[in-house]
C-alpha cells in the first residue's frame, strides 16, 4: 500500500473529502470552476459533477471520480483506465479517463482521483428487442476486443474471489447475529460447493469483462448505448456481462436473452455452455453483496443507506435465499441452452 492511500482516513475514509477539495482538486487539474457541484450516486467511490468555466467545447461539466482508499492498486486502476482507453480506440461507446497532464490517475491530498468527460443518457429500454440487439452487439464488440489481452494486476471473477474470500470474512466479521450463524454458515458452505462444482463443469474462455454490466451502467442517448464505470472490471466468462440485463420472469428473460445474443454473435463468438453458470454467478454476486455491505460499514454513508443491514430479518432473508439458489444451480436449465 502506498503512503499516499494511507493518509486517508481508515475508518471515515472520505471525512476529509469536503466541497473546498474537491473543487480545489478540479482547479489542480488545470481547470477552473463555477462554484458549482453534485455528487452523483455512489457509495463504493465519490463521483461528483463538477462545472467549469469556460466549458471545454460545448461541455461546461466534468465528472471526478475519487477511488475508495485501499480498494485497489494504482496498478488496477491504471488497467482499467488502459481498457476503457481501448475500447474508446475501437469506436466502442464508452466513456474512458481523461488524459490531463499526460496522465489519467491523479493524487491529491491524500485521495487519488480521475476525471472524465460528462456524458447524458436514460436508462436502456430493456424490454424492447431492438434496445437489446444493439447492446449485445457492443458487448461482443467489447469482449472481442476484452479477449485481445490480458490483465495482470486486476482480480479475476471466480469462486475464490467473489465466493470464498466473501464468506470468510462474513464469518470473522461478527456482522452475523449469533443465532443465525450456524444456519447461514451452513447454507452458505452448501452453495460454495455447489458454484465450485458448477464452475468446473462449465469450460470457458475468461477474458476481460466491463464486470458490472446492469442497466444503470448503459446510458441511452439517441445514437444508441454507450457503457459507463468499469471500476469492477475483471477478467471472466462472457455471460458475466449478460445475466444481469435479463428480467426475473422467465418469458422475458428468454426473449431478452435471444436479443441480446443476436446482437452479440455478429461480433463474438459466445459459447452457450455458458449460460448454465448464470445461476452459479447470480449467487456469487449475493454472497460477494452482504460481505460488501459488512466491509463499508464503517463508512457512515453505509448505515444511512442500508439501515436494514444486519438486522436478523436481513439475515433471514438471506438464508432462504441462499436455499432458492442452491435449488436454482442444480435445477437451472437456462432455456435449453436456447438451441
Amino acid at each position: 500500500m502506498d503512503k499516499l492511500t494511507e493518509t486517508a482516513s481508515q475508518t471515515q475514509p472520505y471525512s476529509t473529502l469536503s466541497p473546498e477539495v474537491v473543487l480545489d482538486a478540479t482547479d489542480a487539474l488545470g481547470y477552473f470552476t463555477d462554484g458549482r457541484f453534485l455528487a452523483l450516486n455512489s457509495y463504493e467511490n465519490r463521483v461528483f459533477q463538477v462545472y467549469i468555466d469556460p466549458p471545454q467545447g460545448e461541455n461546461n461539466r466534468l465528472v471526478l471520480k475519487f477511488y475508495r482508499p485501499n480498494r485497489w492498486t494504482d496498478a488496477q486502476i491504471l488497467e482499467e483506465h488502459t481498457f476503457a482507453q481501448e475500447l474508446e480506440d475501437n469506436e466502442i461507446p464508452c466513456v474512458p479517463p481523461l488524459v490531463i497532464q499526460q496522465k489519467t490517475l491523479h493524487y491529491f491530498q491524500g485521495f487519488r482521483y480521475t476525471a472524465f468527460e460528462c456524458r447524458g443518457g436514460r436508462p436502456p429500454e430493456l424490454e424492447d428487442p431492438d434496445c437489446l440487439q444493439w447492446i449485445g452487439r457492443f458487448l461482443g464488440r467489447i469482449h472481442a476486443v476484452g479477449r485481445q489481452g490480458k490483465f495482470t494486476y486486476r482480480e479475476a471473477l471466480n469462486p475464490d474471489t467473489l465466493g470464498q474470500a466473501p464468506v470468510k470474512w462474513l464469518l470473522n466479521s461478527g456482522m452475523i447475529p449469533s443465532g443465525l450463524l450456524p444456519a447461514w454458515q451452513a447454507i452458505a458452505q452448501q452453495a460454495l460447493e455447489m458454484i465450485e462444482q458448477r464452475w468446473g463443469e462449465i469450460p470457458f474462455v475468461s477474458r476481460r469483462l466491463h464486470g458490472d454490466c446492469h442497466a444503470g451502467n448503459i446510458l441511452w442517448t439517441p445514437k444508441g448505448p454507450h457503457f459507463v464505470d468499469l471500476d469492477d472490471s475483471r477478467s471472466g466468462p462472457a455471460v458475466q456481462d449478460l445475466w444481469m440485463l435479463l428480467g426475473a420472469e422467465s418469458d422475458l428473460a428468454q426473449m431478452q436473452l435471444k436479443a441480446l445474443l443476436e446482437g452479440y454473435e455478429r461480433f463474438c463468438e459466445f459459447d452457450r455452455s455458458e449460460l448454465q453458470l448464470i445461476e452459479v454467478l447470480r449467487t456469487l454476486r449475493l454472497l460477494h453483496y452482504s460481505a460488501w455491505l459488512a466491509r463499508r460499514w464503517d463508512d457512515p454513508a453505509f448505515p444511512a443507506a442500508f439501515p436494514w443491514f444486519g438486522t436478523d430479518r436481513y439475515w433471514q432473508e438471506r438464508i432462504l435465499e441462499l436455499r432458492e439458489q442452491v435449488g436454482a444451480m442444480q435445477e437451472y436449465q437456462p432455456f435449453d441452452l436456447l438451441s
